[in-house]
């Protein structure tokens, strides 16, 4: 299983965090380790003092691709979903301002909340026009919306498919849009595509 992140997808995140926007998607990975365990909080690690939550829209792969059309795109993911990309902010500060990479403040154990909870793609009228949000304490934090990606999850999955064979159970994460910001100890995290609950967490 392989978690491949866009990053720099929404204008307004771009700005929020004041990086250059991307002439292409930005790719990074995170190991299946990072995956938070079903049921457990996530807790803040040691080594950060300002880890960010950055709510994405996700896709599962269902079949083998490599070079894969944008026309035919949609044949290789049947479910979306809604998770976390953890972010430890200032390390991944201080790795940027070394032109390091940025594993140790992406990657880290926890760092990747896959919601429980998939629904057919299907059951969307219009996937170019998905709400989802995040909320932290009852307060909304976050809202996106697919129709402002920079680059559509077909062009993503196209694009990717250039660089990496695509896998059953594969998940692509497709960035977030603005909002990201700090949690805390006894936070609790809700997200929810078009309304329905995808996930909540604690966080310690």
């Amino acid at each position: 299983m392989k978690i491949i992140c866009i990053g720099r997808n929404y204008t307004k995140h771009i700005e929020e965090l004041n990086s250059e926007k991307p002439e292409e998607p930005v790719i990074f990975l995170k190991p299946d380790t990072a995956v938070l365990l079903k049921k457990q909080p996530f807790f803040i690690p040691d080594f950060s003092n300002d880890v960010h939550y950055e709510v994405e829209l996700l896709v599962k792969i269902t079949k083998v691709g490599k070079y894969i059309q944008e026309k035919f795109a949609h044949k290789y993911y049947n479910e979306i979903g809604l998770g976390i990309d953890f972010t430890a902010r200032d390390l991944q500060n201080q790795l940027k301002e070394k032109g390091l990479p940025w594993e140790k403040a992406k990657c880290f154990d926890g760092a990747a909340v896959i919601g429980e909870k998939w629904i057919d793609k299907n059951e969307f009228s219009d996937l170019q026009n998905l709400n989802f949000t995040l909320q932290k304490n009852d307060e909304t934090v976050q809202e996106g919306n697919t129709a402002l990606m920079l680059w559509k999850v077909d062009e993503i999955i196209a694009y990717v498919s250039q660089f990496f064979t695509l896998k059953i159970g594969d998940v692509i994460f497709t960035g977030t849009p603005s909002g990201v910001g700090r949690v805390q100890p006894n936070d609790k995290l809700v997200g929810a595509i078009e309304g329905i609950k995808i996930f909540d967490i604690n966080v310690k």
